[in-house]
């Protein structure tokens, strides 16, 4: 069983701001320590994306160069969305679990943290309507909660989904840290505050 941070792209064939890779619409990156500057590139873009919208009036006026610009929303609004969150997959048979729909964001990654020690529920969005639900010493994941034809479904012991938990947080943890060293590359007058703002739209600590 694997958990991964994952987040939704969408193909950037006309993106000029900086290096990105080759993806298609509507898939998933996993994000991770592993990625290559292209991709880490494609997702700061996606990430600055989600946020791209024009701040309110306190936020300062937008600037007018196309590089800030598009990183405004990012760097200026105080509650960030990044399109996504974490997959759980079962590798032996290659069923996907859970997987974030439409709306969750990564943001939200320590609902998982509600599951083990709060509420004992969460849901991840829709289409699919991915849930988690804490029964006694187990979790029960199940794919798509409406579907009407049946659901992949699975029960863990909880003591596996913490592992598996701790195990995507640091996934996080170390993306940041080489989007950190990307930033300092390829936007160094806006790197501390793209890793910042990185770290908010993560729900990560940057002293963590």
């Amino acid at each position: 069983m694997v958990m991964q941070p994952v987040l939704e792209i969408f193909a950037a064939d006309d993106f000029v701001l900086w290096p990105v890779g080759e993806h298609a619409s509507y898939g998933y990156l996993v994000l991770d320590g592993e990625l290559t500057p292209a991709e880490v590139g494609t997702a700061v873009m996606r990430i600055a994306e989600c946020n791209d919208f024009e701040p309110e009036e306190e936020h300062g006026p937008c600037p007018t160069d196309p590089l800030g610009a598009f990183l405004h929303g990012l760097l200026t609004m105080p509650d960030l969305f990044a399109a996504g969150g974490f997959r759980v997959t079962d590798i032996d048979t290659g069923t996907v679990l859970v997987e974030p729909g439409c709306c969750n964001g990564l943001e939200t990654w320590r609902d998982w943290l509600e599951v083990l020690d709060g509420t004992g529920c969460a849901y991840f969005g829709h289409d699919p309507s991915s849930v988690a639900e804490r029964i006694g010493d187990s979790v029960r994941l199940t794919l798509d909660a409406h579907a009407k034809d049946g659901s992949p479904v699975i029960e863990l012991p909880t003591a596996q989904v913490r592992t598996l938990v701790t195990g995507a947080h640091q996934d996080l943890r170390d993306f940041l840290g080489v989007a950190g060293n990307w930033a300092e590359k390829h936007l160094p007058t806006h790197a501390a505050a793209v890793t910042a703002a990185l770290a908010r739209a993560l729900d990560l600590e940057l002293t963590e």
